[in-house]
C-alpha cells in the first residue's frame, strides 16, 4: 500500500515506511520490521519511538521483548481533522496578512522571478486581475525558446483565464500569434476573452512586457525563463502610453 501522502501529516519517508511495514505485518517484532523495511536497527528504534509519540503505533512487552502494532486508523483521521481546522484558521487570517502586506509595500517595488515554476506563479497572479496587456514578444520565439511542458501548461492557463473572463489584450510582434488564436479566428478570440493586434514590422523583441494591476513584468523566455517585475503606478501608466500608441483603435484604460 502506498501511504506517501502521510507526509502531509509531518511524517518522514522513514516513518512512513516503518508504519506501512507494521500495518502489513500486524503485531511485529523489531527483527521483522527491519527485514521488511531494510532500515538499520538503531534508526528503526528512533522511528518507532517517534511514531509512538505521535500515537500511530503502540507496543506491548512479553518476556522482556517489545512487539509493535498500529493504533486504530481513526488516529490518522483525527490528525487530518486537526490539520484541516488549523488551515481553516490560517485562511481566516489571510485578509489581515494582506492588509499588513499592503501597508508595508513601498511606492516602487521590484521582484525577480527565475525559472519556469516561478513564472507559473507570476502568471497565476495575473489572473487575480480583470485584464492584462501584453506588449511585444513573438510567441515564445516561435515556440522554440521554452520546453514543451511549459507550452502545455500555458494552454491550460489560457483556458483557465477565459473561464475567469480575464481579458487579454495581445499586442504582438508583427506576423506572430499564439497557437489556436490566429488573427482570422475572431469568433474564437471573443469566446476566449482575447484581443489581438500587431506591432509595426520594425519593432521586434524576444522579450514580452505584461501590464496588470500596477505591475509591469518583463519576461525573457528560455529553458528556465526569467522575469523582472516592477510595481509602480507611474511606471505602469508610462508603459500603457506605449501600448495605446501602437494599439489600433480607441485608447484602452489599464
Amino acid at each position: 500500500m502506498d501511504l506517501k501522502n502521510l507526509k502531509e501529516l509531518g511524517l518522514s519517508e522513514g516513518q512512513i515506511n516503518v508504519y506501512s511495514a507494521v500495518l502489513e505485518l500486524g503485531i511485529s517484532s523489531l527483527n521483522k520490521i527491519q527485514e521488511k523495511t531494510g532500515i538499520e536497527r538503531r534508526n528503526i528504534y528512533d522511528i518507532l519511538n517517534k511514531l509512538i509519540e505521535k500515537g500511530l503505533i503502540s507496543y506491548t512487552i512479553e518476556k522482556g521483548k517489545r512487539t509493535y502494532q498500529c493504533t486504530h486508523p481513526n488516529k490518522i483521521l483525527e490528525e487530518i481533522k486537526t490539520k484541516q481546522a488549523l488551515l481553516e484558521e490560517l485562511e481566516k487570517e489571510i485578509p489581515k496578512i494582506k492588509n499588513l502586506f499592503e501597508l508595508s509595500r513601498p511606492d516602487i517595488r521590484a521582484e525577480i522571478y527565475r525559472g519556469n515554476e516561478s513564472i507559473k506563479s507570476l502568471f497565476n497572479e495575473i489572473l487575480e486581475y480583470k485584464k492584462s496587456f501584453w506588449l511585444g514578444g513573438n510567441s515564445f520565439e516561435e515556440y522554440k525558446a521554452v520546453p514543451k511542458s511549459l507550452q502545455i501548461w500555458f494552454q491550460h492557463w489560457m483556458k483557465k483565464r477565459a473561464e475567469k473572463k480575464h481579458m487579454m489584450y495581445d499586442l504582438v510582434d508583427y506576423g506572430t500569434w499564439l497557437k489556436g488564436l490566429e488573427p482570422n479566428k475572431t469568433k474564437k478570440h471573443k469566446k476566449m476573452y482575447y484581443k489581438y493586434c500587431q506591432l509595426p514590422k520594425d519593432l521586434r523583441s524576444p522579450m514580452v512586457v505584461i501590464i496588470f494591476g500596477n505591475k509591469v513584468a518583463q519576461i525573457l523566455w528560455g529553458e528556465q525563463s526569467f522575469a523582472f517585475v516592477l510595481e509602480s503606478e507611474k511606471i505602469k501608466e508610462s508603459f500603457m502610453k506605449y501600448f495605446n500608441h501602437f494599439w489600433k483603435g480607441k485608447k484602452i484604460e489599464g
